[in-house]
């Protein structure tokens, strides 16, 4: 089977050299790149010559970012050809669409790479959906964040110490808002949502990061037994379904509190099955090359995978209410004092909790807020 990676960083690159090493049977035939970066027989940087060759059966996207994959994407799938991508931002923004088309021109669209790098999750989530359904997910689905919360933790760092750490390594870009903000966890919150509920899930989650996580926020939480991490959330019960962002407060001695450096942990639940817990690289060039190379052979063995988001769950947030802290020179309405500068805020939704927070920000740019672990 004849493939062409669009794109060739770090992910394509990994991929092209797992494919060439450990696949046979496969042949990266073209590459698209930019015009002054075509520097193998293989590649060009017109995207029509890939998608009208009649050869190249399945498309790779490792660009990134929204456009031009978006458009790429839309057309190799409209072009009958199956589509393998690494890119969650535009999954998470189109997944409806490609879909749809898939469906539409019976081809495959597949996402492994997307959550989690190497880890299989998403692949775990269809096989548990085949007989069960999906109570909840949650866990850490940012290596980058996980990093700075370690390194402050175990070396009592200050955040911006950990993060200059992080950037040098190579785990955070030198613009890290997309970690440190949670957009990154959100866009495979909404993926993770959309497989797991089999839904069209909404776009407009509460959102909160760690910018503002200071070490004595992580000092109040150990001397309460706790730690925080941030996590992607997911619930679906009754007919309804509620995702959420945001830091969350969890026992020093549960699995997540101990995951190290730039790790991943997600967690499911389901009817039959109960608990699983998924636990590897989130991201890198050989992990997530390895989950794209997963599903390029699944589509070479014959696989057609389908995505449908018609069961019609109703958004409910108030499916994960909870108890939240925020710390701030400022009290938050209807909150209660807990310790000097912090206060604790029961029975509110996500959004309601992002709301007061936003508003505490107004006043006090430094405040953080986590949720807190459900009691009993």
């Amino acid at each position: 089977m004849k493939i062409a990676l669009l794109g060739y960083g770090t992910v394509g690159r990994g991929v092209d050299g797992i494919i060439r090493s450990r696949v046979p049977g496969v042949e990266v035939a073209r590459i698209l790149e930019l015009p002054d970066r075509l520097t193998d027989d293989r590649m060009t940087s017109d995207c029509a010559c890939i998608l009208s060759d009649p050869s190249i059966e399945l498309v790779v996207e490792c660009m990134g970012g929204i456009e031009p994959a978006h458009t790429y994407i839309a057309q190799a799938l409209a072009a009958g050809k199956h589509v393998v991508t690494s890119n969650k931002a535009v999954v998470a923004a189109y997944f409806g669409e490609f879909a749809s088309l898939a469906d539409e021109h019976g081809v495959s669209f597949l996402i492994e790479a997307s959550v989690g790098g190497g880890i299989p999750w998403i692949a775990s989530i269809e096989k548990v959906r085949r007989i069960d359904e999906v109570r909840s997910f949650s866990g850490i689905m940012n290596g980058t964040t996980n990093y700075i919360i370690d390194s402050m933790r175990r070396d009592e760092l200050d955040f911006d110490v950990a993060l200059g750490r992080a950037q040098e390594l190579g785990y955070a870009e030198r613009d890290p808002s997309a970690d440190i903000d949670g957009i990154d966890v959100a866009n495979k919150t909404i993926i993770s949502a959309c497989v797991a509920f089999d839904v069209d899930c909404v776009r407009d989650l509460p959102v909160t990061g760690i910018r503002t996580l200071a070490k004595a926020d992580l000092e109040f939480f150990a001397a309460r037994g706790l730690t925080v991490k941030l996590f992607g959330r997911g619930m679906s019960k009754d007919g309804c379904y509620a995702v959420a962002v945001e830091p969350v407060a969890i026992p020093l001695l549960s699995l997540e509190a101990a995951v190290p450096s730039n790790f991943n942990l997600v967690s499911l639940e389901g009817f039959t099955v109960g608990p699983l817990k998924f636990y590897g690289q989130g991201a890198g060039s050989l992990p997530t090359g390895n989950a794209v190379v997963q599903d390029v052979i699944d589509v070479a063995h014959g696989r057609i995978q389908r995505y449908d988001f018609s069961r019609g769950l109703k958004y409910d947030p108030s499916l994960l209410t909870g108890d939240y802290v925020i710390r701030s020179s400022v009290a938050p309405s209807h909150s209660e004092g807990w310790a000097p500068g912090v206060w604790r805020l029961r029975s509110l939704t996500p959004p309601q909790a992002r709301q007061i927070y936003e508003k505490v920000l107004q006043e006090d740019a430094s405040a953080f807020m986590a949720a807190l672990p459900q009691e009993g």
